[in-house]
């Protein structure tokens, strides 16, 4: 203790006071750096936030060391600046490997900057998503689930094309670009669960989509929470816009829509609506989002 407070005397107590102040500024480069240092510590999270924030600490801290070689003339000031900016000068240079190295197919591209990147989801994110799926064509008229024959064992994500759904040979609602095809029949499942589709996706025009195995996206969900909450709310939101379109085509015996906000919405005077394919659908949808 005495040792202590003896060291904390000696570095406040009897150290020298300054008695004079300089008048006169320091230099351009002192301030140069100084202003290069508060605009750097204002960068923002993310890949390119880094390099914000190292390139322009980088450069603060080289004005710092031109500025103690030229003006102070002290080695340990411009030893000490020098070896952070070239401390920052790696990291940049670390940095910017890692964002050149993340190259996607242009399938992923175009789902990155129109889905993904507006949500804010960083690109080392959606590059672990991306690597757990595979780009798939689908040919104009062929079938990407068949009813009642095709199994439940991945999700997938329209990118190019126009996906038409049906039930029985009845028309349904379309599927467009960065829309799941088959979000009501994976969230019809758990993980442990096994079933088939119920409906007919047939492409209209050549598709491009992304899919993800069933087992493998339950096993990145397991490794980062994140992610999977990320697709709860993707699929959540695809699930309610397909409900939505359903209720394009449902109408009352008058011709009206019916809201399917309110309750028991089915249960209405009609029995030739009661009994139609589509009905059936779409009571089939609001059962399995009730799960």
């Amino acid at each position: 203790m005495e040792k202590n407070s003896s060291l904390w005397k000696s570095l406040v107590g009897e150290h020298p006071v300054c008695t004079a102040w300089k008048q006169e500024a320091e230099g351009a480069i002192y301030q140069l750096a100084s202003i290069l240092f508060v605009v750097g510590f204002m960068g923002g999270s993310g890949f390119f936030g880094l390099l914000y924030v190292f390139s322009l600490l980088g450069l603060g801290f080289l004005c710092s060391a031109v500025w103690a070689w030229v003006d102070v003339c002290a080695a340990d000031i411009f030893s000490w600046n020098f070896v952070l900016f070239v401390i920052c000068f790696m990291q940049f240079v670390h940095t910017a490997y890692q964002v050149h190295s993340i190259t996607f197919a242009r399938e992923f591209q175009v789902l990155y900057s129109s889905l993904f990147k507006p949500l804010g989801i960083p690109l080392p994110v959606f590059r672990t998503i991306a690597l757990s799926s595979e780009v798939v064509t689908l040919e104009k008229e062929h079938c990407y689930a068949m009813q009642g024959k095709t199994s439940i064992d991945r999700l997938s994500m329209l990118v190019s094309g126009r996906i038409r759904v049906t039930v029985d040979g009845e028309f349904l609602h379309y599927i467009f670009p960065f829309q799941f095809l088959d979000s009501p029949e994976w969230d019809s499942l758990r993980p442990t669960e096994e079933g088939i589709f119920q409906v007919t996706l047939t492409a209209e025009t050549d598709c491009r989509y992304v899919s993800w195995r069933r087992k493998k996206l339950y096993l990145l969900f397991a490794q980062h929470r994140y992610i999977s909450r990320l697709f709860s709310v993707l699929i959540g939101s695809d699930i309610a816009d397909k409900l939505y379109a359903l209720n394009d085509r449902v109408y009352t015996g008058k011709k009206h829509h019916y809201d399917i906000r309110l309750p028991n919405y089915y249960q209405m005077s009609s029995p030739d609506l009661s009994r139609s394919p589509v009905m059936e659908q779409f009571r089939n949808s609001r059962q399995h989002c009730n799960k």
